[in-house]
């Protein structure tokens, strides 16, 4: 790989690389070369036809786009338009299912009630207060001062003692700042303006926003090996890990990571939903993505495909998806921070190159800041 003359790399093929590339490519009109570890391009967003039932599958677990940024949708227009599908979340406790986030119909069900919803409200008010935690030590008191401890035993306990793989108890309490409650029969589980699933895939809007005579694509690449041969002047947009790039030379920062069971079924249907939560803790799974229901404008007909989801510590071939954020990898990141603040050619962004949980139209955002606020402008003459 020649990398002499290069101007701008950019390290990950996700939407924080890609739509960065996309932008100095079209609007710097400069060459970019775009590498990724992996053989796909779109990061833990990609999606794929299944080759054994042609349904369209998310192949890091179910991505809903959803943004309220008019901006956001604007720079995504000539790359894809969103479907009708709107996501609802149904969650299952004790063989009985019930909607999330936790709603009225979810109160009326759990408890066997007709309240209304100031009847709601007051009645889980009487539950808070009962259980008078007015300093939560951890995850668990904090959930149980924001639900009650019925609902949080049915639907947050065992099902976050999954996802962190261990006790409620041992988790901090400012993990969850608030647990959603509506009191009201409203199910949707997103309120933005736009919502959807792409009409042609993930995979095909990557594959639009990387498609330009300035950008030049590589996958399977490992930056850390190409590392020491990319010229003095060249300029790195980086999104991979933040301690990788250091060779984690103070430590490694805490992320999860999710592993999947494929099964295909000769059947129309196998949940009736796209998304099905399994709040027992004695479940294994946390949850089971159905990508069918994902495009109700397709014939889909006679298969279905299934991916069972468990949590899973992040090693360093995982697909990283949630970090950790303990208070030692907050101290932990804040000096790698500190490194990446005296880099004059490096640029980190994206969910691995600051630590954080993003959704797709946050990273999008943060990359479209990026470039106009520190690559745009220290290109103009």
């Amino acid at each position: 790989m020649d990398l002499q003359g290069l101007k701008f790399l950019v390290v990950g093929a996700g939407f924080y690389g890609s739509v960065i590339a996309r932008k100095i490519a079209e609007e710097l009109e400069e060459n970019v070369l775009v590498i990724d570890q992996r053989m796909h391009i779109g990061g833990n967003s990609y999606s794929e036809i299944d080759p054994q039932t042609g349904i369209e599958v998310h192949t890091c677990g179910s991505h809903i786009f959803h943004t309220s940024n008019s901006k956001v949708m604007g720079f995504l227009k000539p790359f894809m338009s969103l479907n009708g599908y709107r996501h609802r979340v149904l969650t299952c406790y004790r063989n009985q299912i019930y909607s999330m986030p936790i709603n009225l119909m979810t109160i009326n069900s759990f408890f066997k009630k007709n309240f209304s919803p100031e009847e709601a409200q007051s009645f889980l008010r009487g539950l808070i207060q009962r259980e008078k935690i007015t300093n939560p030590a951890n995850l668990e008191d904090k959930a149980v001062s924001l639900i009650g401890r019925e609902l949080y035993e049915a639907f947050i306990k065992g099902y976050t003692a999954k996802q962190w793989q261990t006790s409620p108890r041992e988790l901090p309490a400012d993990i969850i700042t608030r647990l959603p409650v509506r009191y009201s029969y409203s199910d949707r589980y997103f309120s933005d303006v736009y919502e959807g699933i792409p009409l042609e895939g993930y995979g095909r809007v990557f594959k639009k926003m990387l498609k330009h005579p300035l950008i030049s694509l590589q996958l399977g690449v490992d930056f850390m090996q190409l590392k020491s041969r990319i010229p003095a002047d060249t300029r790195i947009v980086y999104s991979g890990p933040i301690d990788r790039f250091y060779n984690y030379r103070m430590g490694r920062l805490g992320w999860r990571s999710a592993r999947f069971e494929k099964e295909c079924f000769e059947k129309d249907d196998f949940q009736g939903t796209s998304v099905m939560n399994y709040a027992d803790e004695e479940i294994p799974h946390l949850r089971i993505h159905e990508f069918k229901h994902f495009h109700p404008e397709r014939q889909y007909s006679g298969r279905t495909i299934i991916f069972k989801e468990y949590a899973k510590s992040a090693t360093e071939n995982d697909a990283l998806y949630y970090p950790v954020n303990t208070e030692n990898d907050k101290k932990l990141f804040k000096k790698y921070e500190r490194l990446a603040e005296k880099e004059n050619k490096v640029l980190f962004g994206g969910r691995l190159g600051k630590y954080v949980y993003a959704d797709m139209h946050q990273v999008i955002e943060m990359a479209l800041h990026t470039f106009e606020t520190k690559i745009r402008n220290k290109n103009e003459p």
